[in-house]
């Protein structure tokens, strides 16, 4: 199987310029799916720190570079939605968050923030021993004692503290909740739930949610994650963090 991947056949949130060249690098096995994006493309097409691959093998070879408090070695690590990436040796510290059009961008945060991540419930199943597991949208499971359980509910977004792995914050997903649309055509978009309308059968549930220019937009409930003030970053940082296009080179 090639390592390879066509630019022009990227998902839309890969924060990469389709027409610059023909290949980019793949991404491997890991959380967020065929959504996620290689780390390689992070460090390279985003924030420039390295030029190629050697470079990064040999950046990540230095245990500085940590993707939810973990060291991590692989340049192919899919990063995605609301990971948390930290560069201890320049001390700086980034969220994943939604751009505009749903390309992956980077949030400059401080290093208090960097210690928990925040994850959208997509399932929840009982375990053996009574307990639940809550699945979240990377991949990755949380368990909860049965008498805790009751408090969490599918669509949800849990705050998961990346050393003890506890939940640290929850924010329900109801009328008035603060939300962002990370897909379809308003991806980015932050707003407050007016309304959830739930679809009989196998129908997408819907969801209106108002803005505070008064526009507002509809999508479907997959789409739209539950937040927090803390987690909108500010809009109007001119970061090089957050730019979301570069040059970039094949993979190599």
């Amino acid at each position: 199987m090639t390592r390879h991947q066509k630019r022009l056949s990227v998902p839309k949130s890969w924060p990469v310029e389709r027409k610059t060249a023909t290949w980019t690098v793949k991404a491997g096995a890991g959380p967020h799916g065929e959504a996620g994006v290689p780390l390689l493309i992070v460090l390279r097409d985003v924030l420039g720190y390295v030029d190629s691959r050697k470079e990064a093998n040999y950046a990540l070879n230095q245990g500085s570079v940590l993707v939810n408090g973990d060291a991590v070695s692989d340049v192919e690590r899919p990063i995605g939605m609301f990971d948390i990436l930290a560069f201890t040796e320049r001390e700086e510290f980034y969220r994943v968050f939604p751009d505009e059009g749903g390309r992956l961008a980077l949030t400059p945060i401080d290093a208090d923030a960097a210690g928990s991540r925040l994850g959208k419930v997509v399932r929840k199943t009982q375990v053996t021993g009574g307990d639940f597991q809550f699945t979240l949208h990377d991949g990755t499971n949380v368990r909860v004692p049965a008498d805790e359980a009751g408090e969490y509910a599918t669509g949800d977004s849990l705050v998961v503290d990346n050393e003890t792995k506890e939940i640290v914050a929850h924010f329900v997903y109801e009328e008035g909740a603060l939300v962002t649309a990370v897909a379809g055509s308003h991806a980015g978009e932050i707003g407050e739930i007016d309304t959830i309308t739930v679809t009989p059968g196998s129908g997408d549930n819907a969801v209106t949610v108002s803005q505070d220019d008064g526009e507002g937009f509809e999508t479907i409930e997959d789409y739209v994650v539950v937040i927090d003030e803390n987690f909108t970053g500010d809009a109007d940082d001119e970061s090089a963090a957050n730019r979301t296009e570069s040059d970039g080179g094949d993979d190599e």
